[in-house]
């Protein structure tokens, strides 16, 4: 018998269990396909042989993420996490080796043996709510269907345009109206093995005074939350009238904490990734009713303003988050805090403005699919959001110079660079200012709150800062080139060796460049650098970093790099002009015409 948590285990739990056989372990390795497992985690798009994604263990704009389906294992090079995957697994749930092959185990049909027979029968908390709730889900479900018990819930249904179809997609449910005993939830529960007092853990159930558990959710319409991975992991009850509370939700449990999550982000998530974007709204039902309407990228945040684990959540899926909240004071605050938040997580932030301040759902059944699709052709930027509603709320009531201070940091903080100064006329024209009053006003502000907001900006909120992203670029270019030795030549002076920040690159590129012309074959390199160890091991780091199929794809993705490299100096370009005019309108000179038509060729160029 072995200590879990040793070397043998790679778990960190503090019982005692039976080391599992080696050949279930090549079982569970065998049949449990990585990119399987990692997708229903993080959305993988396919990238020549490998899948690649955002990383799930650091935040990041650009996917650094990159699983290898043939090889069995997986590497971010960003943050550099990597291993197969049973290590994901572990990493990812925060369990040990045996529970990572548990689960893994459990889902692809291998029965874990040689485990202890008293371990064996004690399952980990977490597993056994997820048993718990699965059990309840089920039952709801039943009981909503019921021709009896679930009447009254249907015509509910039936009310508010809620399908047959979509009640099977969302495993909607009914909660009776029983406290305990016969055909209640604690009775389904205790026929299923469920511990009572674990199930009031996971807030199906509460003592009761008179000893025992009593039902939680009585005569309400269930709607499950479920995790990316599958599991039930929260309810939510809603009234069937108009008693209060109108929503009655799960709590904190081991297994669900309200501000992580995001409702429906389990069935949203593939095609919030293949249009990159995420309508969010605030209710369980608004988002049932646009799924309904054949809007599958829609998810909830459950009423309160994002928090920064669902903006990551989010950011997992797409970069843009168009938010649908009530047009009430609290779904106004709620909306400009989530932008705050989801611009702070590297997420592109826009609004609707519903006609009338009805709700997603009501808008859909009375206007249509249609109706509702041509608002969203048309969002509402965040940054005009924020400016729009900050001037409703403060009125004629606050001096002009204040507004404009404002203003001006709301902008900087929040529009790309390139957009800053269309949004400064805007802003300008409904104060009654002008454009130079609002750049003005930026002087009376600690330059610390006006850092420029471009992709380094956004970069530094994460674990990999901007500093650390362009290396990651280099070594594309020299993996890309190593396949390939003829680009070398062709792509030799559009890729100068200043762009390489790294040393040990920039030497290597250098040397390459210099043989271009004799380059044909990856052996051609290697003769290049024959004797040089340290270039050997530099040159072994990069291979593999991408895999590209062709020389098309080769080139395309050249391409690219060559862009990025142009959008950098041109960025770089507009910041040194926007500091400069700073520093004229802080000396009280007039700005050159010149230099003001070149500010407004590259915003217009960055823009584009």
């Amino acid at each position: 018998m072995r200590r879990a948590g040793t070397e043998a285990d790679g778990g960190a739990s503090n019982v005692c269990a039976v080391r599992i056989d080696d050949g279930v372990k090549r079982e569970v390795l065998a049949r449990a396909d990585i990119g399987e497992v990692i997708g229903a985690y993080v959305t993988l798009r396919k990238r020549g042989n490998d899948l690649v994604g955002l990383c799930p263990f650091h935040g990041e704009k650009s996917p650094s993420f990159h699983v290898h389906p043939d090889r069995g294992f997986y590497k971010c090079f960003g943050c550099d996490a990597k291993g197969d995957v049973l290590t994901f697994v572990q990493k990812h749930e925060n369990v040990g080796f045996q529970d990572a092959l548990r689960i893994l185990g459990k889902r692809y049909g291998v029965e874990i043996e040689n485990e202890d027979p008293r371990t064996a029968r004690v399952r980990s908390e977490k597993e056994a709510i997820y048993h718990a709730n699965d059990v309840a889900r089920a039952w709801f479900h039943r009981m909503l269907l019921d021709p009896r018990e679930g009447a009254a819930a249907r015509a509910y249904c039936a009310n508010r345009g809620i399908t047959d179809a979509t009640i099977e997609a969302f495993s909607l449910g009914f909660a009776p109206d029983r406290w305990d005993g016969r055909g209640s939830l604690g009775e389904e529960l205790r026929r299923n093995d469920v511990d009572l007092a674990l199930a009031a853990k996971a807030g199906l159930l509460k003592p009761s005074q008179r000893g025992g558990f009593y039902d939680f959710y009585r005569d309400r319409l269930m709607i499950p939350t479920l995790a990316t991975t599958g599991e039930t992991i929260a309810f939510g009850g809603r009234a069937l009238g108009d008693q209060e509370p109108k929503y009655i939700n799960t709590t904190t449990t081991p297994v669900y904490t309200k501000g992580r999550y995001l409702f429906a982000l389990n069935v949203a998530r593939r095609a919030a990734a293949r249009e990159d974007t995420a309508i969010v709204v605030e209710g369980y039902l608004d988002c049932i009713a646009l799924h309904q309407a054949g809007f599958a990228n829609a998810v909830a945040a459950l009423g309160t303003a994002f928090t920064p684990e669902q903006a990551r959540e989010l950011r997992k899926v797409a970069s843009r988050a168009i938010l649908c909240f009530d047009a009430d004071t609290a779904g106004i605050d709620a909306a400009l805090k989530s932008i705050d938040v989801l611009t702070a997580e590297g997420v592109v932030a826009a609004a609707l403005r519903i006609p009338d301040g009805k709700d997603p759902d009501e808008f859909v059944r009375r206007n249509g699919a249609d109706a509702f699709r041509a608002l969203l052709d048309k969002p509402i930027p965040a940054t005009q959001v924020k400016i729009d509603a900050e001037i409703d709320r403060r009125g004629n009531r606050t001096e002009s110079g204040a507004m404009a201070r404002w203003a001006e940091e709301t902008i900087r903080r929040i529009a790309p660079p390139e957009e800053q100064d269309r949004w400064r006329v805007y802003a300008a024209g409904r104060l009654g200012l002008s454009v130079d009053d609002l750049r003005k006003a930026r002087l009376l502000f600690n330059p610390v709150h006006f850092a420029p907001r471009g992709g380094e900006a956004n970069a530094s909120r994460h674990i990999v800062p901007a500093a650390m992203e362009l290396p990651s670029v280099e070594r594309e270019v020299l993996c890309i080139v190593l396949d390939e030795p003829p680009l070398i030549a062709e792509y030799a002076e559009r890729i100068p060796p200043q762009r390489f920040e790294n040393v040990r690159l920039r030497r290597i590129w250098e040397t390459l460049r210099e043989h271009a012309r004799s380059l044909v074959q990856p052996s051609d390199v290697r003769a290049v650098f024959a004797g040089d160890d340290d270039a050997a091991a530099t040159l072994a780091s990069v291979s593999g970093v991408v895999r590209l199929n062709d020389t098309e794809e080769r080139r395309a993705q050249l391409d690219r790099v060559v862009v990025r490299f142009a959008r950098d100096d041109a960025q770089r370009r507009y910041r040194e002009l926007e500091e400069r005019i700073d520093r004229l309108f802080e000396a009280g000179d007039p700005v050159p015409t010149d230099l003001r038509a070149e500010h407004a060729a590259l915003a217009a160029e960055l823009k584009g």
